[in-house]
């Protein structure tokens, strides 16, 4: 099972997927309990579209993909739907096909552009370097300092949210543009290393599952980070041992943990409803 620890190529991967996956399983607490799960797609799609942008002009490939991530989590920061007939997710949904678009636009008129899609979206982690983690680290380190310094703020707006209260957040509300911007700096570096769809998943699945198996705001944000670490080890290994790409693995894994948490959620649902039928008889 840690045979594959021997290869330094496979160690990286395995440090770079653990750091991603703890960071977003825990942003994406608050993302599930918002109801913005399209949040990371886009901002992710976003970021990819920078890095097609700055290949189609050949110049700014670090500091366009963050111009263009950070841009759209400021707008998004601001959209604050007060329609009924219409849900902040349609906004961002849209944003994130226009984003697709224009990156499968950019990146056909480069040399290898099948192939590039493929990276833009499921990432080349197996030849992450240690200086991409080193950086990875920090940056990463410092958004988590940020989000633990100010945790309850963020958590009382993220319950607003939950609570149906979003409306009375505002046109500009400090600590959702710190939350935005939090996401799309992390988006910035992952996306890079995983690919946009490995990040959707560890933003999503990890958070989705826990609270499927947990009820405690604690033990939901300590279970999301266990399933985002065994997801990257398990699905590494699978890599490993039948030879699959190493993000599409990841996320299989991380899947095949939601649909046990699923199928445990209903076999308690139905465990407890048949308890209360028998104190009620």
């Amino acid at each position: 099972m840690f045979a594959m620890f021997q290869l330094p190529f496979m160690l990286q991967a395995f440090m770079a997927a653990a750091i991603t996956g703890v960071l977003l399983s825990y942003m994406g607490v608050h993302v599930v309990g918002r109801g913005i799960v399209f949040v990371d797609l886009a901002l992710g799609q976003i970021s990819s579209l920078g890095v097609a942008f700055a290949a189609f002009i050949g110049t700014g490939l670090t500091s366009i993909p963050l111009i263009f991530t950070l841009g759209g989590a400021l707008l998004m920061s601001f959209i604050n739907i007060r329609d009924k007939r219409l849900k902040q997710e349609a906004v961002i949904g849209i944003l994130y096909a226009f984003a697709s678009a224009l990156t499968v636009l950019f990146i056909s008129k480069t040399a290898h552009g099948d192939s590039d899609i493929q990276e833009v979206l499921f990432g080349n982690i197996l030849s992450v370097s240690w200086a991409q983690i080193t950086a990875m680290g920090i940056a990463f380190g410092a958004i988590l300092l940020v989000q633990l310094v100010f945790f309850k703020k963020f958590f009382a707006l993220t319950e607003s949210f939950e609570n149906g209260l979003n409306h009375l957040v505002g046109i500009f509300n400090i600590w959702n543009f710190l939350f935005y911007i939090s996401i799309g700096l992390a988006i910035v570096f992952a996306v890079k290393v995983n690919g946009v769809i490995p990040v959707f998943s560890y933003l999503i699945i990890p958070a989705v599952s826990a609270i499927m198996l947990a009820k405690s705001r604690t033990a939901v944000l300590i279970i999301a980070i266990i399933i985002s670490i065994l997801g990257s080890f398990f699905g590494l290994n699978f890599s490993f041992h039948y030879d699959f790409p190493a993000g599409s693995s990841i996320v299989v894994v991380l899947g095949g943990i939601f649909l046990l948490a699923a199928i445990y959620r209903i076999i308690a649902g139905v465990t407890r409803k048949k308890e209360t039928e028998i104190n009620i008889h």
